[in-house]
């Protein structure tokens, strides 16, 4: 089997080499037909000079012609030693030029280097700056998004769910990671803000519903209390709670909301310390996580967010879009023209290019050998050959000329001498 494949740019080495070939060849006829043509003239004139260069320059196409052939195979076919040099050391070679990828391209020192004169940060910045380059982005990852989202089952998520996730998460222990965040955001005073929400809410309700608000209340009052009675404490009870959320809504130093406060802190402190609470709290965690109806609510949501991430990836006047191109625009223009974020971009890049230099540069390396063992030998040395071969022609018409010229001086010389 074959593993070295033809590519169209083959057939245009071939014909070159070709083309150099019958140049080289051509000369080397020429120079003999010369020497054979002179061989019988007077040689003390000015033809001993022009049968010497033909006689030298046809030694020197020969011994060329021969070292250029012996690279590839045996000259004329016959068994010289070292000759077909690429045939029988194939392999060698392939394992030095591994060796020589290795040493020379794939070590840390080097790929950082080359990162850090490539200014990446700076050039992908400038590129991003571009709104056409911005939209091709945009375009990619819609498109291996939607490719993405599409070829994930329903089936193959809640099997992840029931069988992966949840039956982790239902062995990791969740209160001190809960308590913490609660501790967090209680200091943090980020719940004030859910508060005022729930504390707005509340009161545009019972603004709304007074009828029903009275309902609820008259269900409890007793049988013997007169009507008019009833109705003026609901109506004092309803003014009272009106008044009361207006106040705690108006106040953010409220007494109800400094006694919330302490609630969600004790809470926050029992799920880290208090071992009752926090059995209880893993006890519900496993009960919930267990319910059957888990799973399938969470597809439900899965899908959908896929239905609601296909349509604004689908949809280019979407906020998907719209907010992507802001995203871009912002990140470019930060890489072209801040030195820190320049900075940080090449700093993270170059920890990832040494990260798999010195992990996998040995494996890439190898590839070259390994692929080169596989190679068959008169395949492989019929392809270098394409590749090389044509320039090693010039070295049979150098061989040629330089040859001539060598006999010339070597002529002279002896004609001086004499």
């Amino acid at each position: 089997m074959s593993f070295l494949q033809a590519t169209p740019a083959d057939a245009r080495r071939r014909a070159g080499l070709r083309r150099m070939r019958f140049v080289a060849t051509g000369l080397l006829v020429l120079v003999a037909l010369v020497y054979v043509l002179t061989l019988r003239l007077d040689h003390d004139g000015v033809w001993g000079f022009v049968n010497t260069a033909a006689e030298a320059g046809m030694v020197g196409a020969l011994a060329d012609w021969f070292a250029v052939t012996a690279i590839f195979r045996h000259p004329l076919g016959i068994p010289v030693p070292h000759t077909a040099l690429v045939k029988k050391r194939k392999d060698e070679l392939g394992r030095s030029l591994q060796e020589f990828v290795s040493e020379n391209f794939l070590t840390e020192e080097i790929a950082r280097d080359r990162l850090a004169v490539a200014h990446v940060a700076e050039r992908l910045g400038v590129w991003l700056g571009q709104p056409d380059n911005r939209l091709r982005v945009l375009t990619e990852v819609s498109r291996g998004g939607t490719r993405g989202l599409e070829r994930v089952a329903d089936e193959d998520v809640h099997d992840f769910l029931s069988q992966m996730l949840l039956p982790r998460l239902a062995k990791e222990p969740v209160s001190p990671i809960l308590g913490s965040l609660l501790e967090g955001v209680v200091e943090g005073g980020s719940h004030t803000g859910l508060v005022d929400l729930g504390v707005d809410e509340i009161h545009r309700w019972l603004t709304d519903n007074p009828e029903l608000f009275a309902e609820v209340v008259g269900e409890k009052a007793p049988w013997w209390s007169p009507e008019w009675l009833d109705d003026r404490v609901i109506g004092w009870t309803y003014q009272q709670a009106l008044g009361w959320l207006a106040e705690m809504r108006a106040d953010p130093a409220h007494p109800a909301r400094r006694a919330l406060d302490d609630l969600l802190r004790r809470l926050a402190d029992d799920l880290q310390h208090d071992a009752q609470v926090m059995a209880s709290a893993e006890a519900l965690k496993e009960r919930l996580l267990a319910h059957p109806q888990v799973p399938t609510s969470a597809v439900a949501v899965w899908q959908s967010l896929r239905t609601s991430l296909l349509g604004a990836m689908a949809d280019r006047d979407s906020y998907f879009w719209s907010r992507g191109d802001e995203l871009l625009t912002h990140l470019g223009g930060h890489l072209a023209q801040d030195p820190a974020w320049q900075g940080r971009l090449e700093t993270h890049l170059g920890e990832i290019v040494a990260f798999f230099v010195n992990t996998y540069g040995e494996e890439l390396a190898e590839v070259i050998s390994v692929t080169v063992e596989r190679w068959d030998a008169d395949e492989a040395s019929e392809r270098i050959e394409l590749f090389v071969g044509r320039d090693l022609q010039f070295i049979r018409i150098n061989g040629t000329v330089v040859g001539a010229l060598a006999g010339l001086v070597i002529h002279a010389v002896s004609v001086l001498i004499a």
